[in-house]
């Protein structure tokens, strides 16, 4: 049975969470799938378009 609103989350427990969010601040790569995503796309639109 599961508590409603409460939820248990093991890589924020072990500082996967913390750790991944300090690189991707000192680098300025994104580390979640839609983050690298737009930074991608960002860098292929201004390739083609040069603003």
């Amino acid at each position: 049975m599961k508590i409603p609103g409460l939820s248990f989350s093991w890589k924020r427990a072990v500082g996967i969470t913390q750790a991944k969010q300090q690189i991707a601040r000192k680098t300025g790569i994104p580390t979640t799938k839609a983050g690298l995503e737009r930074k991608v796309g960002k860098i292929i639109l201004k390739s083609i378009f040069g603003k």
